[in-house]
């Protein structure tokens, strides 16, 4: 993609650099910027920067996600089973800790704008022209900033689809679910991604009826199959329904609850409702026509391999372009972006095998090829096991469910996919993913066979796996 010449209309600018928006993309591309000597602004609308990742995505949820995890492992440890009553917690007492990791996340992340002498902006950011922009404050009150340069990195929101009522209060999407104050004893989840599949564990966890409602045919259909299956075993296991295949007709709010008509003709009643079916990107509010900018019909706006729009001054990192959507890779990102902007050209790029983390009970996580990948490119692979039960570290700490798979190559036993089940998942994948990326004949299952290894600890797995999966060879 061509990026289109444009001509300053002025010759001086207050910024060499403006970022709108200070999650993790517009964080990485900010502080690469400022270090590299530019003078940057970074504009966020919100009273705090973080972002949608710092304080209604990633970071509350996965705090969430911790609570229940350790209250389960609290309720089933036979040393704290003193009576018959089961320990409890409700959603909003679990939102206490997230709200305090936040808050750190908040300082934290001040500090280094702070210290890398980034001016931030509350307010709201309108395109004028592609090197100036208008702030609408919260106080009413509106001005002005110019760059040479722009990235936009306005991240993504929950998908609303108009004949939804979001308004009813009993109505939920997955930034407003964290403003849930009522103890539900039944939710239904509209939405079996990523978010939807996290949230259900969460709930689940807590005691409350859970009716998850997949659009699709089988849960995250692009993870690995047997690792997909395993949670959609321990969600059927927990006592959730799942139904596959479904899209709703219409949802009825009540004084009592929620009603949810399903296509199919199937309804469904719940004390409370969380839509969790799609994201949309943060652009329609940025008046990108005064610049020539289109987006698509989610609001994501293309960019070629520099992270440059076709306005040759304006960069976009992050939700905003799309795939793959993660706070670990929109950080990468505005870094590349940055370095694009700095030296002209980017040197560097986005691994190709970026790991998946899903932070649900138990975690998932994978990097590389699934068996199905690797099954339709007719490579010869073979498969090695460790189930978390047989580790001596998983049984001290009462975490058994799960276990660890390796894909590697029958012949060179290089390492081709990591797929990881339970508690720790996505920690323990990163173990494998640095020997996989060795070049020069470094990436070998055989370094996990000769490799002494920290015992008792879950990384043992891999010394496990790389066993199991040699002893298939012949």
């Amino acid at each position: 993609m061509s990026a289109k010449k444009t001509t300053p209309k002025k010759a001086s600018f207050d910024f060499d650099a403006i970022v709108i928006g200070t999650g993790p993309g517009g964080e990485g591309a900010a502080m690469y910027l400022a270090k590299s000597g530019l003078k940057v602004a970074a504009i966020e609308r919100y009273h705090a920067v973080g972002g949608g990742c710092t304080h209604w995505g990633t970071i509350p949820s996965k705090a969430l996600r911790h609570s229940v995890s350790r209250l389960i492992e609290f309720n089933e440890n036979p040393l704290f089973q003193l009576d018959e009553q089961h320990t409890k917690l409700t959603f909003s007492q679990i939102l206490k800790h997230a709200a305090g990791v936040i808050r750190k996340q908040v300082r934290l992340r001040t500090g280094f704008y702070d210290r890398n002498l980034v001016k931030i902006y509350q307010g709201e950011a309108r395109f004028i022209d592609n090197h100036n922009l208008s702030i609408s404050s919260d106080d009413g009150s509106c001005f002005e900033l110019s760059a040479k340069t722009i990235v936009i990195a306005t991240g993504s929101r929950p998908y609303r689809p108009t004949e939804v009522n979001f308004n009813h209060d009993r109505i939920y999407d997955s930034d407003t679910i964290l403003s849930l104050q009522h103890d539900p004893k039944h939710i239904i989840i509209y939405g079996a991604g990523v978010i939807g599949c996290e949230y259900a564990s969460i709930f689940r966890g807590l005691g409350v009826r859970v009716d998850l409602v997949n659009t699709r045919d089988r849960l995250l259909s692009f993870m690995d199959t047997e690792i997909s299956d395993s949670l959609s075993y321990h969600f059927w296991n927990s006592g959730m329904t799942i139904r596959h295949g479904e899209e709703f007709d219409r949802i009825e709010g009540k004084d009592d609850g929620v009603v949810l008509h399903l296509k199919s003709g199937k309804k469904m009643k719940a004390d409370c409702f969380l839509f969790a079916n799609g994201r949309t990107g943060n652009t329609d509010m940025l008046n990108l026509a005064a610049i020539g900018l289109e987006s698509d019909s989610r609001g994501l706006v293309k960019v070629n391999k520099q992270y440059q729009t076709s306005i040759d001054n304006i960069y976009a990192v992050g939700d905003v372009i799309g795939y793959p959507s993660l706070a670990s890779a929109a950080y990468d990102q505005g870094r590349l972006a940055g370095e694009a902007i700095v030296k002209g050209n980017l040197d560097g790029h986005l691994i190709a095998d970026i790991p998946a983390g899903i932070y649900t009970i138990p975690e998932m996580s994978s990097v590389g090829k699934t068996e199905q990948e690797l099954t339709a490119a007719k490579i010869p692979y073979e498969v090695g096991r460790a189930q978390f039960k047989h580790l001596a570290r998983a049984q001290i700490a009462n975490t058994s469910v799960g276990s660890l798979k390796l894909l590697f190559h029958r012949d060179t036993l290089e390492i081709l996919g990591i797929h990881c089940f339970g508690e720790r998942a996505a920690e323990i994948v990163h173990i494998g993913q640095a020997i996989m990326m060795q070049k020069n004949g470094g990436n070998t299952l055989e370094y996990f066979v000769h490799t002494t290894f920290n015992y008792p600890t879950m990384a043992e797995a891999y010394r496990v796996a790389a066993l199991n999966g040699l002893n298939r060879l012949f």
